[in-house]
């Protein structure tokens, strides 16, 4: 069975502190045992962490203490080994680079879709309003190749920052149709969703991305694995380390 609990989680929200931030969140990790990577900046923290199961939650606990990150959600998935082999704790200019400042989530967020909404207009074949619905991994070409939903746009992009002028480039492709953006866990189709929307697509980003919609709604419309960043590689539907 298992023993090794695996979390990712993001929140945008201001960080005024993040480098006197920054020790004290490593110390805390450390003293846990945990393994894995906090990014923090001004935008907010992005996270993945492994350890014991009593660890990481406590770690997210106290970490939810402060006002800041009190609507941090952590999605959870098992591993018999750790996948992590360090443990840092990072202080960057955006917690996920897209290099497009007026993009701010910390100061709103994009509207969501959840994922049994998602699934129910994959079944129609359309959303409630009876519009068109396209899915647009937002993910480097590398991911992608791993699995995604089935049908899915994909932009070919080899880094998340060539998302802006791919979205140029294909803004025809979008007019008179509803826009749901996906990734691993939420924080880049977030930032998707948001430049979409400012340039007058109807965008939605998909809450909780891939690994939300495995937890709630396992494979359906789905095809093969999600990439992950560390060292289980990929993960199934049924959200445990794929075999290759």
């Amino acid at each position: 069975m298992p023993d090794t609990l695996n979390i990712s989680a993001y929140l945008f929200t201001p960080i005024d502190d993040a480098p006197a931030l920054r020790p004290v969140l490593r110390e805390r990790a450390v003293h846990a045992g945990l393994l894995g990577t906090v990014i923090l900046a001004a935008e907010g923290i992005n996270l993945f962490l492994a350890g014991a199961p009593d660890a990481v939650r406590g770690f997210i606990d106290e970490l939810q203490r402060d006002p800041r990150f009190a609507e941090l959600r952590a999605k959870e998935s098992w591993s018999a080994q750790q996948p992590f082999q360090k443990m840092l704790v990072k202080v960057k200019r955006e917690i996920i680079r897209m290099d497009h400042p007026t993009i701010r989530p910390d100061a709103g967020r994009a509207p969501a879709v959840s994922p049994t909404t998602l699934r129910r207009w994959l079944d129609q074949g359309a959303d409630d309003e009876g519009r068109e619905i396209v899915l647009l991994d937002t993910r480097n070409a590398f991911e992608v190749a791993y699995g995604s939903f089935e049908g899915a746009a994909d932009w070919r992009i080899e880094r998340f920052t060539q998302f802006p002028d791919a979205a140029a480039a294909h803004r025809s492709e979008l007019d008179g149709k509803t826009v749901v953006s996906f990734c691993t866990g939420g924080i880049r189709c977030e930032k998707a969703a948001l430049h979409l929307r400012e340039s007058g697509v109807e965008a939605y980003q998909l809450d909780g991305g891939i690994l939300g919609y495995f937890e709630h709604e396992g494979r359906a419309h789905w095809s093969g694995e999600c990439f992950v960043f560390d060292e289980r590689e990929a993960l199934t539907p049924e959200l445990a380390p794929a075999t290759h």
